[in-house]
This record gives structure tokens, C-alpha cells and sequence, in this order.
């Protein structure tokens, strides 16, 4: 299968790299695609030069990509300011598309990040539109809708999970795949106290202890026309 992240923001696959590993394990192809730039991240560096931002979260979401033989790709809208277009809407279509998905994680419907909830509802959209012929593109339409999950958000909203899956034995190198993102390892010390890996952490452990085993991903299926499948498409 061909498996996409499909979020906002260079670092917000965190919520699912560890699945995304478990699918590579089982053969799968994997990719990433960002909605917008990324420059907004540095508030451990607030001058920083948009430009120079913008190239710096590219280069570690691409190493990270890289580093698991997966492709990378941004739409590179502007951080913090993600609004729902017709333009976005064909450049997120074609992105789906070209990659031949088959299944989707992107942002949950509720988080406290607008850009990531934009996400979430263009995901439910495009993924709809890009198995119908209605909205061409230079790629032809999926033969299928993909499946869609949107993975835990960060913060005080009810997540009630459809599925979990065990990340105990690629929990280390999800951390270590995780500090690719060096800009943002910065920012997460600056602001929380805490690295990226350390942070997935605290709640894979909790989300492990509900299905027991040491480390898991909670996931909701989304709940969109085609996209929750009668088989199962999670490792």
C-alpha cells in the first residue's frame, strides 16, 4: 500500500511515524506531505527570516523522509495562515493522486492549531474527490477512496480512539527520526521543557497501558463516505 501524512507542519507526523514504521515493516511505501511552510516554528527564534525558516523545516522533514525511504513533498502554504482554496484544494488533490494513496493519517477534526484543523477538513474533501473524475488533474483519479485515520492531538479535547497500534519496537527509532527535526527540538525545549521523542512518549506509554504493551498510537477512523473500510488496512 501506499501510505501518506497528510499534515500541516514539518514535525506533526509525529502522531503516526510510529505506525508509519510498522507499515514499512509490512512492505509498504511510505510518503509525507506538509500543507504549509513551516516558518512560523521558531519561537526560540522569532526574527528568523521566513525564507530562511521555510528552507530549514524543509531540509529536516526531507532528511527524516530520506532516512526512511519514503517521498516528501509541501505544498508550502503560509504557516499559521492555512485557508481552505480552490487552489489548495486542486494542489492537495493532485498531491493524493500522484502517490497512488491508500491510506491516509492526517490531523484530528479538533486540535488547538486552526492550520491543523483546515487540514483535517481538506483531507475529508480531496480524499473524496480523488477517486471522481469531476476535478481533473495531471494525475488520473484512485481507483478507491482511500482509508483515513486522524491521529491524537495535543491538548485538553476529548480523543476517544477507534484503533491502537503497538509502536513498542520502533518507539526508539520514532525518537530518533524525530530529531531531524533539530529547529523544532529547540522550540519544544524552549516552550515545554521537553524534546519531541520524549513528548510522543509520554502518551504512547499511556495509550499502551490501555491495550497492553509498552508503546502504542491511538488513531480515529474518519468518518467520511469511503473512507473506513470493511478490512483492515492498519499493521
Amino acid at each position: 500500500m501506499n501510505v501518506v501524512s497528510i499534515m500541516a507542519h514539518q514535525d506533526d507526523e509525529m502522531g503516526c511515524l510510529g505506525t508509519m514504521l510498522q507499515c514499512r515493516a509490512r512492505g509498504d511505501q511510505l510518503h509525507f506531505a506538509t500543507l504549509t511552510d513551516g516558518s512560523k516554528g521558531f519561537v526560540q527564534n522569532p526574527g528568523i527570516a521566513q525564507v530562511e525558516a521555510a528552507r530549514i523545516r524543509h531540509e529536516e522533514m526531507n532528511s527524516l523522509a530520506s532516512a526512511v525511504g519514503a517521498t516528501y513533498t509541501s505544498l508550502a502554504q503560509p504557516d499559521e495562515f492555512l485557508y481552505d482554496t480552490p487552489e489548495l484544494r486542486m494542489m492537495l488533490i493532485e498531491a493524493i493522486r500522484s502517490r497512488q494513496t491508500d491510506l491516509i493519517f492526517t490531523h484530528f477534526s479538533e486540535d488547538y492549531n486552526q492550520d491543523h484543523v483546515t487540514v483535517c477538513m481538506l483531507v475529508r474533501h480531496c480524499a473524496m474527490q480523488s477517486c471522481l473524475p469531476v476535478l481533473p488533474t495531471e494525475s488520473p483519479p484512485l481507483a478507491e477512496h482511500p482509508a483515513v485515520f486522524m491521529v491524537e492531538p495535543h491538548g485538553p479535547f476529548a480523543f476517544v480512539p477507534t484503533h491502537y497500534v503497538d509502536v513498542s519496537d520502533v518507539q526508539e527509532q520514532k525518537a530518533a527520526l524525530l530529531r531531524s527535526h533539530a529547529s523544532q527540538e529547540e522550540a519544544m525545549e524552549t516552550a515545554l521543557g521537553t524534546g519531541l521523542g520524549q513528548y510522543c512518549a509520554i502518551m504512547s506509554r499511556f495509550r499502551g497501558q490501555q491495550v497492553g504493551c509498552a508503546h502504542a498510537e491511538a488513531l480515529v477512523a474518519m468518518q467520511a463516505r469511503g473512507a473506513v473500510k470493511a478490512r483492515s488496512v492498519l499493521p
